[in-house]
């Protein structure tokens, strides 16, 4: 059968139906799980990008095992050191540090209690 009678196929009288509503399901489908899944992955991914690309000394960070410090000098080769305490310091990758957890520690005392 060829692909363009397939897609035009009607229902047949039996009662049986026919593939084009299966087909609008279909896409529904795709769609529905591209909306909800895929896409706001995909924004979260570049927000994660945008904000390791915008790292500078001196940020207060929280890494993803929970370390707290503020940056002391970011390298060139996407690494970055980190002041834990004062003399401290512990050279870590760029990906290892928390968007999330970092935000929330940067935010106003204010806005953390709502």
């Amino acid at each position: 059968m060829q692909l363009l009678s397939i897609f035009l196929m009607t229902p047949d009288p039996s009662g049986k139906g026919g593939s084009s509503g299966t087909l609008i399901m279909m896409g529904l489908m795709i769609l529905v799980f591209w909306m909800f899944m895929i896409r706001p992955q995909a924004k979260k991914a570049k927000q994660q990008k945008q904000f390791i690309n915008d790292l500078q000394k001196g940020d207060k960070v929280v890494t993803i095992a929970g370390i707290h410090g503020v940056i002391n000098k970011v390298n060139d080769d996407g690494t970055i050191m980190v002041e834990t305490s004062p003399g401290s310091y512990i050279k870590i990758e760029k990906a290892a540090i928390s968007l999330e957890w970092t935000t929330n520690v940067n935010k106003p005392a204010a806005e953390a209690k709502k």
